[in-house]
């Protein structure tokens, strides 16, 4: 058998979870979301031991990219959540010790409570069919004949127009940001905007045209609608009124949509919670079954997850002051982590990792957590750190237990050992862990506005921040918008359940609409052109008789690879930027009039999607 666990492996995985770690941190707080690291990291994993090393298998790619994704989950986890403590006031810098531990103690938490669910999701279930699972393993079949050669092209050629965007934009300020625009149509405000950024692309070129389409009619039906339909203060330029129409009321929608989402998950996966809590029951360490020795032992895992508890629980006592509030919160944090854990395996099982509901997982146990401790009388910063504490912990777990999912599957089918799979995911979080604190105080230092500023909007931790504040403070959570957003959600699940009954490949899934309507409108058009982008290519690839989805994902392989370079490339010059904003090094004023930059800009726009098709078009297509 061909070697799976070894020291390169090992320090290739920590190498690229602290890249993807860092690099997703970037786009989560730009884009409000993250872009399952899984497929790019095995592919990267395999060129790289056949340049170093000069070979490669599999199951080493396989093992990399395993550690190398739980960096991208853990960024997920923490960006949607510790931004909200600067946001209400409790921090003014990000806590280096807070933050790593909360990151370690919710992803070990991930893992370990994914290991005895694995054979209730993924062993004796052969109804979920694990898309972004099943295409990772048909990649590393295909990239283990890749030339290596076309392969680092991509990446490198990606990468190059990544940075160059990012530098022309963020240093150079010779192009905008985003090509916006609104106007007044008698007391209301119409916009219309589209980001220039290739990561956003790209985006879309991973997550493919079902969710690229579905958050761009969120974000149609929050901008393109919500907004003309309510009453704008006149007076005012009409951009602005847009931002805070959207800011104040619109967004809330969304929120609404989510709860819905996240309780009908909870909903969903009741069978698969049923089956995992007999599974914990009916193993121990010595029951002798050799199903044990393939996954942690349950020992290990009860030790280690009680030290995760443990930790969770002084951080809550140091956030509130109170062994009470403490108390509370991690029981909270018990039940919702539970949970979410089993929703988000189940989910990302069903639909795959990009649509996993994890933003409405967590307003979910924000809402539970702030509900419990407000009828118990806790209020005002104590109650506010206390949920989000929870929050944060729980993020973070449904995050990492997804991505363990979904990589526990990528092995079954290629022939991996389990439980060297939840060793290199432990490690993957232990290391990324390191990072998350250091890379959110460069960004949020080094970047105009600073996390939840404009370049940096941070969405759903200015969402989070918002509703404790609701619940503990001065704020007021607009219960009519949230009411609107969680009917919408309901006839989105109604309009899904018809279209999964009629045999539709086209599915109406909650999450990316929800999504699409509390992120800025700009981010929307980019994402959806990388969709159409990545349909074309495959549409192409089908009428020339390559149709099955293994051949079709072998096709798409040029254009993951230069997606996954423009990424890297972006965000990796966005954290670059921000270092020298933070030493003083600000680019130069060109001194571009409006009509010149705005030129140079839409040229760039071009110029992204020409590059986009060319390089990630087949050479067989």
């Amino acid at each position: 058998m061909p070697s799976e666990l070894n020291l390169r492996t090992l320090l290739l995985g920590l190498v690229l979870a602290v890249v993807m770690g860092a690099a997703n941190v970037y786009v989560g707080l730009t884009a409000g979301m993250t872009v399952s690291a899984s497929i790019p990291a095995a592919v990267m994993a395999l060129v790289v031991l056949r340049g170093l090393f000069g070979s490669s298998n599999i199951l080493e790619a396989n093992q990399v990219q395993t550690a190398a994704s739980a960096g991208e989950s853990l960024a997920a986890g923490i960006i949607f959540t510790m931004p909200a403590l600067v946001m209400i006031g409790f921090w003014t810098e990000f806590d280096y010790q807070t933050v790593t531990l909360i990151a370690f103690a919710g992803g070990l938490l991930g893992v370990l409570l994914m290991i005895p669910m694995r054979r209730v999701f993924i062993v004796g279930n052969e109804e979920l069919p694990y898309p972004e699972g099943v295409a990772c393993a048909a990649v590393l079949r295909a990239g283990d004949s890749t030339d290596s050669r076309v392969a680092v092209k991509g990446l490198l050629s990606g990468a190059g127009l990544g940075a160059l965007i990012k530098i022309l934009g963020g240093w150079l300020h010779a192009i905008a940001h985003s090509l916006e625009g609104a106007t007044w149509l008698g007391a209301r405000v119409v916009y219309l905007g589209g980001d220039v950024s290739p990561m956003l692309v790209a985006v879309g070129f991973i997550v493919r045209l079902n969710v690229a389409i579905l958050i761009f009619i969120g974000g149609a039906m929050a901008w393109l609608i919500g907004i003309p339909l309510l009453e704008a203060q006149p007076g005012t330029p009409a951009l602005e009124q847009a931002w805070s129409l959207w800011s104040t009321k619109i967004r809330y929608v969304g929120v609404g949509a989510m709860v819905v989402g996240g309780v009908h998950s909870i909903f969903a996966v009741r069978s698969g919670l049923a089956a995992a809590i007999r599974e914990l029951r009916g193993r121990n360490a010595d029951s002798g079954d050799p199903g044990d020795r393939e996954d942690i032992l349950p020992s290990t895992i009860l030790a280690a997850g009680g030290g995760a508890l443990w930790i969770s629980a002084w951080l809550y006592w140091g956030f509130t002051g109170s062994l009470v509030a403490a108390g509370i919160a991690t029981i909270c944090l018990i039940v919702m982590s539970f949970l979410f854990s089993a929703v988000a395996s189940y989910i990302v099982g069903l639909v795959g990792n990009s649509n996993s509901p994890v933003s409405g997982m967590t307003i979910t146990a924000v809402l539970f957590t702030g509900g419990v401790l407000s009828v118990l009388g806790f209020a005002g910063m104590q109650g506010m750190v206390a949920t989000l504490g929870v929050a944060a912990i729980v993020c973070c777990v449904a995050c990492t237990s997804g991505d363990v999912c979904n990589d526990l599957k990528t092995g079954q089918i290629v022939g991996a050992q389990p439980r060297q799979q939840q060793i290199m995911q432990i490690a993957g979080v232990a290391i990324a862990s390191l990072v998350m604190a250091p890379v959110l105080t460069l960004l949020h230092h080094g970047t105009e506005g600073g996390i939840g500023g404009r370049h940096l909007p941070a969405p759903q931790a200015n969402l989070f921040a918002n509703l404790v504040r609701g619940i503990f403070g001065d704020g007021e959570l607009p219960k009519d918008l949230l009411a609107v957003g969680a009917m919408i959600g309901i006839a989105v699940l109604i309009c899904d359940s018809f279209l999964k009954k009629s045999g539709s490949q086209f599915r109406a899934h909650i999450m990316p609409i929800a999504v699409g309507m509390y992120l800025p409108f700009g981010l929307a058009p980019p994402i959806l052109l990388g969709g159409f982008i990545a349909e074309r290519i495959s549409n192409r690839v089908s009428k020339q008789g390559a149709g099955s989805p293994d051949q079709v994902n072998a096709a798409l392989e040029r254009g993951v690879l230069f997606s996954s370079g423009v990424i890297a490339g972006e965000s990796l010059v966005g954290i670059a930027l921000a270092c020298l904003a933070v030493l003083g090094l600000k680019g130069p004023n060109l001194g571009m009039s409006y009509g010149v930059s705005t030129a140079l800009t839409a040229a760039a726009a071009v110029g992204i999607i020409v590059c986009f098709y060319q390089a990630s078009r087949p050479k067989t297509a």
